[in-house]
Parts: structure tokens; C-alpha cells; sequence
């Protein structure tokens, strides 16, 4: 299911779990997931666990339908910087805290947090992805810094729904609204380059300890293609 639109005004509704733990969330799942899927969860190459479903639950950036199998709903912004020449840059691949490395293939993109418009996801994005690149940047002012060199073109915006299967928990169908918008962002490298996550999951003390169990992103690797490559 594909569907498209001109308007920048969508925004997340405050969504709250209500499940007290990883383990709480474990077992309301396994009675709905094929056994031999939750237990790839993190095992698989690749894939996140259910202390990094947990978080995203917590943090308001996925909701989980109560049906069997539960479908995970989450709203994701896509962020197409543009280079020099045409070109557009992609995220190849990712290096995870477990060692293993996932195939990306795509632009820039970020989870939404609640009541948070996609230009604000998409700087955040760029925050957060390609902070550690930019020139310039430095541990004062960080945040303030990139927005200034940062340009998202509004009219570039478009939106559309898919219905597929996670990658990240296998087993689990996903519903994914995905927000696009263009960016310039001054200071990047011309060639291929990584980045460092800086610091993937925040919130409470509570969030922060279970954060220490999941999977997450430690560096990103990044390459300039040209707009007719790009798979988003």
C-alpha cells in the first residue's frame, strides 16, 4: 500500500507502552510469534532484540497493534542529502555494538519521536548520524551548529505508507510511514566516510539500563550515488 503527500503538518501522537519490562513485552509476544522467530531476535545478524523493541515502545517512537501477529507501526523520516554532481548520499552499511555488520542501502533516516514534525526529525536526524563529520562542530553549541548549516527544502516533502515484514525483528510485520524531504548539509566529505552513533538511546535511568542490552549502532558508513540508485 503506497500513499502520498504534500503536506508537512503530520505529526506523532503521544503513545506510552504498557508493558513494565523487556521481559513483560517477551511474554505478551511469544504466544503471538512463530517461537523460532522471537528467538532470532539478536542472534541473527542483523537483527535487534526485544530490549530494543522495549525502548522504542518507551520512547513513544513505535506502537504495537494488539493482534496476532502484532503489527509494529512506526514513522520514520528519510532524509535525501544532496552532493555535488547529482548526487545523493546513502548509508551502505552499519557497524553494531554485537560486532555484526547490516546492509543499508539508503538515504539518511531517522525513527520520529512523539508530537515531532519531519523537518525536526531530519535535523535531529543529521544530528545524531552525521554530527561527528561536520566541520565545525564541537562538545558546545553542538546541536545549535548543525542546524545552521543545515537547509531542508519544505516542498520537497512527500509521504507515503508500506507493509512489510521487519528486517530488524524478524517474524514481526511492520507498517512504516515514511516522511521524505531534501537537505543540503555543508561541511561533509566528498568521499566515502563513517560516523559515530552519538548516544542512539536516551530517557530515564530505566531506559539507560536496558539501553546497555541492546543492540545498537556504533558506526555508519556513508557513500555519495546517484539519484537513480537510490532505494529508499
Amino acid at each position: 500500500m503506497s500513499l502520498t503527500s504534500t503536506s508537512t503538518s503530520t505529526s506523532l501522537s503521544p503513545r506510552r507502552h504498557n508493558f513494565a519490562s523487556p521481559q513483560s513485552l517477551s511474554d505478551w509476544l511469544k504466544p503471538r510469534l512463530p517461537s523460532d522467530s522471537l528467538a532470532s531476535w539478536g542472534v541473527k545478524p542483523g537483527t535487534k532484540n526485544v530490549h530494543n523493541l522495549w525502548l522504542e515502545l518507551s520512547q513513544g517512537e513505535t506502537s504495537l497493534a494488539d493482534s496476532t501477529p502484532p503489527v509494529r507501526t512506526v514513522h520514520v523520516v528519510l532524509v535525501r542529502v544532496a552532493g555535488k554532481h547529482g548526487t545523493f548520499l546513502v548509508e551502505s552499511h552499519q557497524e553494531l555494538s554485537d560486532g555484526n555488520v547490516r546492509k543499508r542501502g539508503r538515504p539518511l533516516s531517522e525513527k520520529m519521536k512523539p508530537n515531532e514534525d519531519p523537518q525536526s526529525a531530519a535535523v535531529r536526524g543529521i544530528f545524531e548520524e552525521l554530527g561527528s563529520v561536520i566541520a565545525g562542530t564541537g562538545a558546545n553549541g553542538f546541536y545549535s551548529r548543525v542546524e545552521d548549516i543545515v537547509s531542508i527544502d519544505p516542498n520537497s516533502y512527500q509521504m507515503r505508507v508500506e507493509e512489510r515484514d521487519s528486517g530488524s525483528y524478524p517474524g514481526l510485520p511492520g507498517c512504516y510511514v515514511l516522511h521524505t524531504l531534501h537537505a543540503t548539509v555543508q561541511g561533509l566529505p566528498e568521499g566515502d566516510f563513517c560516523t559515530y552513533e552519538v548516544d542512539e538511546y536516551q530517557g530515564d535511568f530505566l531506559d539507560k539500563n536496558v539501553a546497555h542490552k541492546a543492540v545498537s549502532v556504533k558506526k555508519h558508513y556513508w557513500t555519495w550515488v546517484s539519484a537513480d540508485s537510490i532505494e529508499t
